[in-house]
């Protein structure tokens, strides 16, 4: 419990937001919660199509260990959150009619890859190593703490980190290094695509980033009871149980401050004090909306901005055997659709992401239907015209998965909705549909996030996908423990 309780406000019910009020509360802190929706979770939200429920966001669920913390703080035991873990990860598609299962079994996934891919018997053992290595050097260090504070770089670890920087492949791309392990382009591709878990691209992104297959297939992928949407209900449960009050339909107007200190916030015509401000909104529209006094840092906000999504939700009357919870469809030309998304385009045969939560869920359809969630990455909302792209690129979508599935789509769609970044930013305030705020293409993008803290206003703190450690749920929720760790530490 904290020495000194403080009155805190959290802007934004996204999933960091409502896992710093679990955390805060948890420490003695009193903590209201100002959500300019109807609705918690941000980008993690749900609705209904007629009979067909989605979750409307992230569909991916590594690194439970960060909920059952949340569960363990308010006093509740791991049991209480219940998830399965996925024996088939993800199915993967190629142009050529060549399928492949990643298997959870680290061994069944290499003899797939050996069986389908013509790699080399053990590469993708050697992959996963590599990543698990990288995790286990630098991981924590990179994700678990503020890179921003002297007293992360003055521990053993670190010292232990930066003695073997050869074998982190800082100077390299992923690309590069998935490349130097196979000879198999496809098993290439496969790991490439991790990149996009952060909207990078992996022939700029840093080497080092080839860990991050290790989130996925060291720690598992998971799926929650009663689908993804699951998470944010649960937290904003826990939130509200130790005490939490979280204010729907709230939007925050302005961070009040005097001088160099938080005062509190605006809200409508309202002025609220608080001692402490934590904003898990956009870190963008943070400081260009809600703090006009304060200098734009623009080596922060004028930095290339993550990829977005173009999101099809599809209520489909039939079912697919082949299909699973996650579905991957590929490019043929991976690189030059990643050169396409830096030049604010869309190549005609994009990779195809297709989610069905039905699998595991059989209440987010119909009998003998599924749910659709199918997404492309697209660039950041900028010089595009949605209007005229999203039909014409539905149509691509449509042609190449009725002739990998051998079955025609279109026919099948009963109902639909769409998000494109347009949307994404009206909806929750992503700056120009940007998924993660910024991209981590280049060495140093990092250390060139928004810390967790203001160094220009005391009692300021930021969480969310858009500051340090970065975005997806596992990140974001970490984000929420730093800054929990911060206040305690500052008071």
């Amino acid at each position: 419990m904290s020495s000194n309780p403080q009155k805190v406000a959290i802007i934004g019910a996204g999933v960091a937001g409502l896992a710093a009020a679990v955390r805060l509360t948890a420490q003695g802190h009193t903590v209201d919660v100002f959500e300019a929706n109807s609705y918690p979770g941000g980008k993690l939200s749900e609705w209904y199509e007629g009979p067909y429920r989605f979750d409307a966001g992230p569909s991916l669920f590594t690194m439970p260990q960060y909920v059952q913390e949340l569960f363990a703080l308010a006093g509740e035991g791991e049991a209480d959150f219940q998830f399965e873990r996925l024996p088939v990860v993800c199915h993967y598609f190629w142009n050529d009619d060549t399928r492949l299962k990643a298997f959870a079994d680290a061994k069944k996934f290499d003899e797939e890859c050996y069986q389908v891919l013509d790699s080399e018997m053990g590469a993708e053992e050697r992959l996963l190593g590599e990543a698990r290595k990288k995790y286990d050097l630098v991981g924590q260090l990179f994700l678990e703490s503020s890179l921003h504070k002297l007293s992360t770089w003055t521990n053993t670890h670190v010292l232990k980190a930066i003695r073997k920087l050869p074998q982190l492949d800082v100077f390299s791309n992923m690309h590069q290094v998935h490349k130097s392990h196979t000879q198999s382009d496809k098993l290439v591709q496969l790991f490439d695509r991790f990149a996009t878990y952060n909207g990078s691209n992996p022939y700029k992104a840093s080497g080092l980033l080839s860990m991050i297959p290790h989130f996925e297939h060291g720690f598992g992928a998971y799926f929650p009871k009663g689908g993804m949407y699951t998470i944010v209900k649960e937290i904003l449960r826990l939130a509200e149980k130790q005490g939490a009050k979280i204010h729907f339909n709230r939007k925050v107007d302005e961070i009040l401050q005097d001088g160099r200190k938080v005062t509190g916030i605006q809200v409508g015509d309202q002025k609220l004090y608080y001692d402490t401000v934590v904003s898990n909104m956009d870190v963008f529209f943070t400081y260009e909306k809600l703090l006009p006094e304060i200098e734009t840092p623009n080596k922060i906000l004028t930095q290339e901005r993550s990829t977005s999504a173009l999101i099809f939700y599809w209520g489909i009357k039939e079912t697919f055997e082949e299909l699973g919870l996650h579905n991957i469809f590929f490019a043929d030309n991976y690189q030059k659709e990643f050169q396409a998304l830096s030049e604010q385009k869309i190549i005609d045969d994009p990779t195809v992401y297709v989610n069905i939560s039905s699998k595991l869920n059989p209440s987010d359809a119909p009998q003998g239907c599924e749910n659709w969630f199918t997404m492309i990455n697209v660039p950041y909302s900028h010089s595009i015209d949605w209007d005229i792209e999203i039909p014409r690129i539905r149509e691509k979508v449509l042609e190449k998965l009725s002739r990998i599935l051998k079955r025609d789509v279109r026919s099948l769609i009963e109902s639909e909705s769409i998000l494109d970044p347009r949307g994404i930013e009206a909806k929750t305030s992503a700056y120009l549909g940007a998924l993660y705020g910024s991209s981590s293409n280049t060495l140093f993008s990092a250390f060139l996030r928004q810390a967790n803290f203001s160094q220009s206003l005391n009692g300021l703190y930021f969480c969310g996908g858009t500051v340090h450690p970065g975005g997806g749920i596992p990140l974001c929720l970490l984000s929420a423990k730093i800054v929990a760790e911060l206040i305690d530490e500052a008071e």
